[in-house]
């Protein structure tokens, strides 16, 4: 049991594979035999190929058990699993083909046409983009494991577009030239335009070419060419075309398994790498007949394309809706947010003014202080040096024809006078008005009134005598430019 589990879990690890039923049924075939399961499910397109079409394509050997390469699965789990509804066309008998089936894509298909590195990658993306799934199951479509897997090498996407590309040129040139009316098929790989019919919300129109088919020329130029099925398809369908000799067309031919040619299908995305089989017609069929088709399948399908259209439409409105209400919510945090930092700032910047006016404040203050400081400093020091040159002033000399009395008139009009002897210097004249505190600065001049000579700092040296203040002469006293009488007498 756990050799089985393991080896489970080893093939889907290896093949991408998803679903344990089919990856249990493909192990069931092999005998559980690991290594030639992988390497059945592994094998090259060129093995696929070798049991295509034969020369004339009618008849085609078409045992999809060889053609693909899918192994041998049993019968009985293919139909189980992948016929889900089946109509009558009246009479007893089924339509041609007329089914509704899920089909398993081969990773090739899925990866290939995705451009992936892997198929395990490309089964993520493809579960993942299964828009449609919840109206299939609306219809009655449940996801069962698919008949039709394959897996082969990858398909770059450049090769699937090339062979896109060489089908609709050649299909231009051998119908589309003798007629006026084409069907407008896709120029891109099977999953592109299967994804361009899921986004459309159409069905996809599969129309598999076997050139060699002598049905081909009729079918391709008398209906395909059908100015009504033209009109029709390319109205309600995205086609997409491809030759059964192309990788990409054998491959989805043994996937839908045509059995005659010419050969239509119509698909629609199912989830987990699957499509829904809607319908397929085999054989020739004229404009008619295949217009009614078609119509009845549209007809059939209208109420899932409409409800997936109607879902999809109220996801982009849920979706804006609620962008707008995400776009409203992050104005309004932003004004929010706009507003709380204006506050904030303005906060900020009242606490700044706050602390600079108090900082001004401050400085004003330990200013004030300072300036008090220093006035009582320089106050201090004149009452000092007042009384220092007081004292060095000495005793006043009385009275005599040495002594000269000196009178000193300020510039408030007061008057002060003192003996000093006729060898006392200038200097002791200055030191004496300094001495009285009347003045508040040092820079003065003492001068006389008549003649008029000023006795400055560079006369300090000279005595009363030598300035010729002696016996008898007139000063002025000068003060910041304001000029002051200084007098003196002599006691003889």
């Amino acid at each position: 049991m756990v050799d089985t589990v393991d080896k489970l879990g080893y093939f889907q690890a290896i093949t991408g594979l998803e679903d344990a039923d089919l990856c249990t049924e493909i192990l069931q075939a092999h005998g559980w035999d690991l290594e030639l399961a992988i390497s059945s499910f592994t094998s090259s397109d060129q093995d696929a190929s070798s049991s295509a079409v034969d020369g004339g394509g009618n008849n085609r050997d078409h045992d999809h058990n060889n053609a693909t390469v899918t192994p041998d699965y049993p019968p009985r789990g293919i139909v189980d699993d992948t016929e889900l509804v089946m109509r009558d066309d009246g009479g007893g008998n089924r339509g041609p083909g007329v089914a509704w089936r899920i089909i398993t894509l081969p990773i090739s298909i899925v990866s290939g046409s995705l451009g992936l590195v892997s198929g395990a990658i490309g089964l993520g993306i493809w579960a993942a983009g299964g828009v449609l799934s919840y109206s299939l199951g609306m219809l009655g479509f449940r996801s069962g494991r698919g008949g039709g897997s394959e897996s082969a090498r990858l398909v770059s996407v450049s090769s699937a577009v090339g062979e896109a590309m060489e089908f609709v040129a050649l299909f231009d040139r051998d119908y589309g030239s003798n007629n006026a009316f084409k069907i407008d098929f896709v120029v891109e790989g099977f999953m592109d335009a299967l994804q361009r019919s899921r986004s459309s919300f159409k069905l996809l129109f599969v129309y598999l070419h076997s050139p060699d088919h002598p049905d081909t020329p009729v079918f391709c130029g008398g209906t395909l060419c059908n100015e009504a099925v033209v009109a029709f398809v390319n109205e309600n369908f995205v086609s997409w075309g491809g030759s059964i000799r192309s990788s990409e067309g054998f491959k989805m031919s043994n996937s839908l398994k045509a059995s005659r040619f010419p050969f239509c299908a119509v698909v629609m995305p199912a989830a987990n790498q699957r499509i829904a089989l809607l319908q397929q017609v085999e054989g020739p069929k004229s404009p008619e007949e295949m217009l009614a088709i078609l119509q009845r399948v549209v007809e059939d399908s209208s109420p899932t394309l409409v409800t997936a259209r109607v879902e999809a439409e109220e996801r982009r409105t849920n979706l804006r809706l609620r962008e707008e209400q995400d776009a409203a919510y992050r104005a309004a945090l932003e004004a929010d947010q706009a507003r709380e930092q204006q506050r904030q700032e303005e906060k900020e910047r009242l606490e700044r003014e706050a602390a600079e006016a108090e900082r001004k404040l401050k400085e004003e203050e330990e200013a004030r202080e300072r300036a008090a400081r220093e006035a009582e400093e320089r106050q201090a020091a004149r009452v000092r040096m007042r009384q220092e040159k007081a004292l060095a002033l000495g005793e006043e000399p009385e009275k005599g024809p040495d002594v000269t009395q000196v009178l000193v008139r300020f510039p408030n009009g007061e008057r002060k006078g003192r003996m000093f002897k006729s060898e006392t210097k200038i200097q002791t004249l200055y030191d004496y008005v300094d001495s009285l505190g009347l003045l508040d600065t040092e820079e003065y001049s003492l001068i006389t009134n008549f003649p008029r000579t000023v006795y400055g700092r560079d006369k300090e040296s000279m005595s009363l005598k030598d300035a010729g203040l002696h016996p008898q002469n007139n000063l002025l006293f000068h003060y910041v430019n304001l000029i002051c009488m200084i007098s003196n007498c002599i006691q003889h």
